[in-house]
C-alpha cells in the first residue's frame, strides 16, 4: 500500500506482504497513512527469489536445523529500495528498541525494514549492507513482521500532526528514563478505590511533584536499569548547573 509523496516513508521487504497495514490501517496511524502524513510500501521478498520456485532460503553452512535467508536474494530485494533511509533488519539478536531510537527516526526521512524468517540471514548480507539489527524484547517471534509493526507504531504516533497532544509524548514512559505515572479518571470512587486526593486538588505544584513522585517509585521498583540511568541522567544536570561539585581526580 503506497500513498502519495508522504513526508515519511516506510519500506517492508517481507514474505509475507499481506501482513501490511494491519493494524497500522486503524486508529491515530491509519487516519496519518490515509492522509498522506506517512507511506507505506510492502515488498515481497519472494519476487527476488531463486528459480522456479523463487526459493528464499537454504541450508545452513556447518549444519544445523532450520533454514536460512540468502545473502543474495536479500541484496536484490533490498537494492529495490535503498537510498538514504535507515536499513533495519527485526532480529531477536538486534539491540533492544529504545524511544531515543524511536524519536531519531521518525525524525528522518523514514525507515526501510527487513522481516527475517526461518534462522536468519546469511551473516554476509548484513555486514554488506551494514544492517541495524534491532530487537523488541526478550523473547523469540515467528518472523520479523510483528516486530516491523511495533517499529512502525512508534515511529508513526510521533509524527508531527499524528498525535492530538505533543505534551503527551512528552510524559509518556521512556521520554525520559522514568516510566510513567499512574493515570486516574471518573468517577473519583469506584469499588472502593478513591483517587488520590492531590490528584482533586487543583493545585498543579503538587501534582505535578506527587506525579514526579509516583514515577519515580514505580520505575525504582520496576525498573533498576532505567533508575540508574535516571540516576546519571540527575547527577549530569546538576553538576552542569553547578549544585555539585565533580568528584576530585584519583591521584
Amino acid at each position: 500500500m503506497s500513498v502519495g509523496a508522504a513526508t515519511w516513508r516506510a519500506s517492508v521487504l517481507t514474505l509475507f506482504p499481506e501482513m501490511f497495514p494491519g493494524p497500522l490501517g486503524c486508529s491515530l496511524a491509519g487516519r496519518a497513512l490515509a492522509g498522506g502524513v506517512w507511506s507505506l510500501a510492502a515488498h515481497d521478498i519472494r519476487a527476488h527469489g531463486i528459480g522456479r520456485h523463487r526459493s528464499v532460503d537454504d541450508t545452513p553452512f556447518g549444519g544445523g536445523a532450520g533454514m536460512v535467508m540468502r545473502a543474495d536474494v536479500i541484496d536484490a530485494a533490498l537494492a529495490e529500495v535503498a537510498d538514504a533511509r535507515p536499513a533495519i533488519c527485526l532480529s531477536p539478536r538486534g539491540a533492544p528498541l529504545t524511544q531515543a531510537m524511536v524519536r531519531r527516526w521518525a525524525a528522518g526521512p523514514g525507515v526501510v525494514l527487513l522481516c527475517g524468517r526461518y534462522e536468519g540471514l546469511d551473516q554476509r548480507v548484513i555486514e554488506a549492507r551494514a544492517l541495524t539489527e534491532i530487537s523488541v524484547g526478550d523473547y523469540v517471534l515467528s518472523g520479523g513482521e510483528p516486530a516491523a509493526l511495533v517499529l512502525l507504531d512508534a515511529c508513526v504516533r510521533l509524527l508531527p500532526g499524528v498525535m492530538g497532544a505533543a505534551a503527551s509524548a512528552e510524559e509518556e514512559s521512556f521520554s525520559t528514563h522514568l516510566l510513567e505515572y499512574p493515570h486516574y479518571t471518573r468517577p473519583a470512587e469506584w469499588q472502593g478505590r478513591a483517587v488520590p486526593e492531590v490528584l482533586l486538588s487543583g493545585h498543579h505544584a503538587e501534582v505535578a511533584a506527587w506525579r514526579r513522585a509516583a514515577a519515580e517509585r514505580i520505575t525504582r521498583a520496576r525498573r533498576p536499569d532505567l533508575w540508574a540511568a535516571h540516576l546519571a541522567d540527575v547527577r549530569t544536570s546538576d553538576l552542569q548547573a553547578g549544585r555539585i561539585a565533580a568528584a576530585p581526580a584519583a591521584p
